[in-house]
């Protein structure tokens, strides 16, 4: 690397003094303090940590400036495994899955209309599905699950019938990432078994990493790729001991990586996966092999069931990140793809064509590959990428230092890790730390309910918007029962001024429990409308500011009370002092909080 620093301008520090001074002059209006006492390190308060440890800051300058890296297509790939010296350079594949349940013509209309890249799922009969489709150009891989050996079997059957070698092939065994969410492959002997049957053919590759496994089960970006390499490792050591030579058992592995519409931590991730493998084939003595097919899928955890168009948008943030940190190939999910059938109503072409589309509009019509690495050089990306590095590799020297990915998760080290992982994750949405549009926040309680048979969860895949969805599901079978859904009725104090931010945040939190509120608007104390208010749930809502609740909250509380038995909460902080039953607010565990008033209320 070449050291490309340059000298701070001299007026740097003044600058920097003045933006700290600016942000103190924000915090002090918020807080309502003289700016000379709010700090200027107050610009700390807007740092967050992600759920790796790495602390990402508000502004990246200058100072912040690394080492210029390789340029791509040069080792360690961290910038990407093309170079700018490829001619033919249109960004990353448009890749979508086929099965069983599709016809050639499909495939066919796909890949006139955009798709490059093909995955078999399941046991289908290759050379029927793939007619016509010339394998010199199209990669093809291979997601068949128990059914691998026979269907690579028949796709290899099938590139042996063709004049021109296949310009890739992928057979897609995935048994140490299948470990992990138990999803199905053939075993790691059979997968050895096919690794030396084929090691002597060009552009065939047996093995998939399938780090979308880890993410499925709540793998943090740092946990994804550290996983990955320990996965990576165990099988150049298996294979090795099979009697394949390391440079050979490089090239028979590639990668997949779940991609989030967390954009620059996953961009970062994939410059961080390139430059880790490649220190690993480094280390193994053949740099030169160290640059593996690198493939990028929509993250299944990130799929909504409830308002799925808005999975729309994060695939197409997502499909970016991919492409723009690098990806071999990108894959778009179907934005209903979490209900089971699909989107009632909702054609499986239209369906497909949106999310291939996704992936188009970047390619051609935002002319995203034409750049190589558009992230490289960011002052943010490049220390993201630095420091995700750092953590990447702790992940995967703790596995080795267990003895390898097999011993690890023989000892359930692994699971556990996840299990941690997921779980952090899982409180942070059940308290709306971490929002999710249309799930958490923002719900849309008037949409279609799913039917029955769809609300089922995905296999091996622990959603993130699964326990608000289940509670929405309960709200749905309610609703069928008494054609209506569960109710909380919204008791308001003072005029609407004082009272509508907090009628409107009960009535955004109850709904993503899939409770539906009555709300009378303005009312007075003891009137017949307050009266007709509070007959209309068994659980009653206060809401108003906290002027409002020391001038008449307690009043309020007795007048409810006398109304029968009946649980009455506060929308607030529970330092209003008030008598009531319980409290609505930021800091509570929603999930838990919903369920119980479900309960309650008969769902």
């Amino acid at each position: 690397m070449v050291d490309t620093h340059y000298q701070l301008d001299e007026n740097f520090s003044e600058s920097q003094q003045a933006w700290y001074k600016a942000v103190a002059g924000v915090f002090a209006r918020v807080e309502k303090k003289n700016v000379e006492d709010v700090s200027l390190d107050s610009w700390r308060k807007l740092i967050k940590t992600t759920y790796d440890g790495i602390e990402i800051n508000p502004l990246y300058t200058r100072e912040n400036e690394l080492d210029e890296l390789q340029a791509p297509g040069a080792f360690p790939y961290t910038r990407g495994a093309k170079n700018a010296s490829t001619a033919h350079n249109y960004g990353w594949g448009v890749t979508e899955t086929f099965d069983a349940k599709n016809t050639n013509e499909q495939l066919l209309d796909a890949m006139a209309n955009g798709t490059t890249d093909i995955v078999l799922a399941g046991k289908v009969s290759v050379a029927q599905l793939l007619k016509g489709v010339m394998l010199s150009l199209a990669p093809v891989r291979l997601a068949a699950g128990n059914d691998t050996l026979a269907v690579a079997e028949e796709l290899l059957e099938f590139a042996d019938s063709q004049e021109h070698m296949p310009v890739s092939l992928e057979l897609g065994a995935t048994p140490l990432s299948s470990l992990v969410d138990d999803s199905p492959s053939i075993s790691l002997t059979e997968t050895i078994a096919l690794a030396q049957k084929v090691v002597e053919r060009d552009n065939v590759r047996p093995i998939l990493i399938d780090a979308v496994s880890f993410a499925n089960q709540g793998a943090t970006d740092a946990e994804e790729v550290g996983l990955a390499l320990a996965a990576g490792v165990e099988y150049v050591r298996s294979l090795e001991s099979a009697g394949i030579d390391i440079d050979k058992v490089l090239d028979q592995l590639s990668f997949r990586y779940s991609i989030s519409d967390d954009q620059f931590a996953q961009i970062a991730k994939l410059r961080v996966a390139r430059k880790l493998w490649a220190r690993v084939a480094e280390i193994l003595g053949y740099p030169e092999h160290g640059s593996a097919p690198q493939h990028a899928l929509s993250a299944p955890i990130m799929f909504s069931q409830r308002d799925p168009w808005v999975n729309m948008l994060r695939c197409t943030v997502a499909a970016f990140a991919a492409g723009v940190g690098g990806a071999t190939d990108v894959e778009v999910l179907p934005f209903d793809w979490a209900i089971p059938g699909g989107l009632a109503k909702t054609s499986r072409t239209f369906a497909a064509r949106i999310a291939r589309n996704t992936n188009l509009l970047l390619l051609e019509e935002s002319h995203l590959g034409h750049v190589l690495d558009p992230a490289g050089g960011s002052y943010y990306v490049e220390e993201l990428t630095n420091q995700l590095t750092q953590k990447a590799w702790q992940v995967f020297s703790d596995i080795e230092a267990q003895g390898g990915f097999l011993a690890a998760h023989s000892a359930g080290a692994i699971n556990e890790l996840l299990d941690s992982s997921y779980a952090a994750i899982r409180a942070d949405i059940a308290h709306r730390r971490k929002q999710i549009t249309a799930i958490n926040e923002f719900p849309n309680l008037a949409e279609a309910p799913l039917t029955p048979q769809q609300r089922v969860e995905p296999d091996h895949v622990r959603r993130w918007a699964a326990d608000f969805e289940a509670l929405r599901n309960r709200s749905d079978a309610y609703l069928e029962a008494h054609g209506q859904r569960p109710c909380v009725a919204l008791i308001p104090l003072g005029p609407l001024a004082k009272h509508n931010v907090r009628t409107g945040f009960a009535t955004n939190l109850l709904a993503s429990g899939g409770i539906s509120v009555v709300n009378p608007g303005a009312i007075e104390l003891g009137s017949e409308e307050f009266n007709a208010a509070a007959s209309e749930s068994d659980v009653l809502v206060i809401c108003g500011t906290d002027q409002e609740y020391e001038n008449s909250g307690a009043r309020a509380v007795e007048l409810l009370r006398a109304q029968g038995e009946k649980t009455i909460l506060l929308a607030g902080s529970p330092k209003a002092g008030l008598a009531v039953d319980g409290h609505l607010n930021l800091t509570i565990d929603a999930v838990k909080t919903l369920s119980e008033l479900l309960e309650q209320l008969g769902a």
